[in-house]
């Protein structure tokens, strides 16, 4: 499943350039400039993890090459971040590349700075998207203080919340919670043990769900969340499911709605589910190594 969804999203990754002469205001920063952010994540993490095969980590490279290079090798978010200093993204679209070795030493001055700023540091932004910025600055090792059981306990996850009382977009918090808790599975005691013991007892349950439903992209950022966990549980069945939904081509669609014919479309409307496919298998094979075929 990993080398199919790779594929599919080396193959079509022209699809999502950024637009000619594309400026650090960017008009439309989720219409091309994030998506290229998670088109490095996910190719940093295949490097970082190094269970891929050759050809799987030239693709991997290749994706980052090509997003560093639509990023004018950093200097557009230099640019972005000179411009808006609050902003927070040209640090976290940044960090994908740094770890996986690329660097940008004016724009890893400039955040160092601003992130010793007291406006910086009383900005106000979602839990989560606090716990975003700060992993971003640790993976990029960029200096800060950062207290993060206070940053977790602030969280909706970190309440360890009536568990039925979870909703659509609350799910992606809380997935995004774990994800910079453990740096994308780096760190697996990253969580307090309430909360990884939380996780272990209400995961299957959530999983299930979405699966039932044909949520195939939050589910794949739900197994995501079980690869981070020190103990990973998921069941078969749920990957089997999930496999089952991936086209042929690689392609994994976010849902159980017809794919669209346009290819441009397609991409447009599966790339993210895609690339959190591939995220999710490259982190369970790492934690299970060759006891699991994905």
């Amino acid at each position: 499943m990993v080398t199919r969804a790779l594929d599919w999203l080396h193959t079509h990754s022209d699809r999502g350039a950024m637009p000619p002469e594309s400026e650090a205001a960017l008009a439309d920063p989720d219409g091309f400039y994030k998506p290229l952010g998670e088109l490095a994540l996910a190719a940093s993490l295949v490097l970082r993890e190094g269970m891929a095969s050759a050809s799987e980590q030239q693709a991997a490279r290749d994706l980052l090459d090509f997003g560093w290079t639509q990023l004018g090798s950093g200097d557009l978010l230099y640019e972005r971040q000179m411009r808006f200093p609050m902003m927070t993204d040209p640090l976290e679209m940044y960090t994908h590349f740094a770890r996986a070795g690329y660097r940008h030493e004016r724009l890893h001055t400039l955040v160092a700075h601003l992130g010793g700023l007291a406006t910086h540091r009383g900005s106000e932004m979602m839990p989560n998207r606090r716990m975003a910025v700060a992993n971003a600055a640790r993976v990029a090792e960029v200096e800060r203080e950062t207290d993060w059981s206070k940053l977790i306990d602030a969280t909706w996850l970190g309440h360890t919340p009536e568990p039925w009382m979870i909703d659509w977009m609350t799910a992606y918090c809380m997935t995004h919670t774990v994800f910079h808790a453990t740096d994308w599975g780096a760190d697996p005691e990253g969580l307090p043990v309430r909360v990884r013991e939380y996780l272990a007892h209400w995961l299957p349950a959530w999983m299930d769900i979405w699966a039932e439903i044909h949520e195939w992209d939050l589910l794949a950022e739900l197994i995501i969340v079980d690869a981070s966990l020190p103990r990973p549980q998921c069941d078969p069945e749920i990957w089997e499911r999930l496999a089952a939904a991936q086209h042929p081509d690689g392609l994994v669609p976010r849902d159980g709605n017809p794919v669209d014919e346009d290819p441009d479309q397609a991409y447009l409307d599966n790339r993210h589910t895609t690339i959190v496919a591939a995220i999710a298998g490259t982190l369970a094979l790492s934690r299970h190594g060759d006891t699991v075929v994905l």
